[in-house]
C-alpha cells in the first residue's frame, strides 16, 4: 500500500514552473487539496502528510536536486521504516508526449537521471512511478535546456490538464492495485481525450 508519494523536481525559485518539476507541481496540487502544508522533514526534503483511507499519507518534495534525488527518498523510508513496494514517485518524462500520463509497476529510469538516482539508491527497479509527459524533446534541442525550460503560452493548459489527471490517478491508486488503475490511465492517458 501506497504511504510515501514522492515529487521529483528541483528546489527554488529558478526551476519554479519548469518542465523539470511537474513532481513538484503535482504534489503541490495534492497538497492543496487535502489542505496540508508543507514542514520541513528529517532529511533533505520537505514533507506534508494526510490522513486518507484510514492511514497516513506523506509527500515528499526532496531539496537534494534531481540528480541526487535517491538521497532523500532513502532518508524518508528509513525515517517512516519503509520498503520500495510503499512508494510512489511521481515525475516528469520528455518521452511521452505532453498531456499524456504512464503508470508503471517497475522498469529502467529511462533518461530520467532522478529517477535513476531513485533507482540506485534503492537498489532496485520494483518501484511504483507515474510519469507526466512533456515531449516531444525538439530536435537541435539539448536535453537539460529542454527539461529546465518553462512551458509555453500554448502547452500550459495542457499540462494543466495533465496535472489534474495525473492527481485522480494517484488517489485512484491508493485506493486500488496498480494494475487496475494502469488499464483505466494508460490506456487513455490524453486529458484531452475526455
Amino acid at each position: 500500500m501506497i504511504s510515501l508519494i514522492v515529487g521529483l523536481g528541483n528546489p527554488g525559485i529558478r526551476y519554479a514552473e519548469t518542465r523539470h518539476n511537474l513532481g513538484f507541481d503535482l504534489l503541490d496540487k495534492l497538497s492543496l487539496k487535502w489542505k496540508v502544508r508543507q514542514k520541513a522533514g528529517l532529511g533533505d526534503y520537505y514533507m506534508a502528510e494526510n490522513e486518507f483511507d484510514n492511514r497516513i499519507i506523506r509527500l515528499i518534495w526532496p531539496t537534494s536536486y534531481m540528480n541526487s534525488s535517491g538521497n532523500a527518498v532513502v532518508q524518508a523510508m528509513v525515517a517512516f521504516n519503509l520498503t520500495p513496494a510503499d512508494i510512489l514517485i511521481v515525475y516528469d518524462d520528455f518521452e511521452l508526449p505532453l498531456g499524456h500520463i504512464r503508470i508503471r509497476m517497475k522498469g529502467s529510469p529511462g533518461s530520467h537521471n532522478g529517477m535513476e538516482s531513485v533507482i540506485g539508491s534503492l537498489g532496485t527497479e520494483d518501484i511504483l512511478r507515474l510519469r507526466m509527459g512533456t515531449g516531444p524533446l525538439p530536435e537541435n534541442i539539448d536535453p537539460i535546456q529542454f527539461v529546465l525550460g518553462r512551458f509555453s503560452d500554448d502547452e500550459v493548459e495542457i499540462k494543466n490538464k495533465m496535472l489534474d489527471k495525473a492527481a485522480e490517478a494517484v488517489l485512484y491508486l491508493l485506493t486500488n492495485r496498480p494494475e487496475e488503475a494502469m488499464s483505466i490511465y494508460n490506456s487513455n492517458p490524453a486529458p484531452e481525450d475526455d
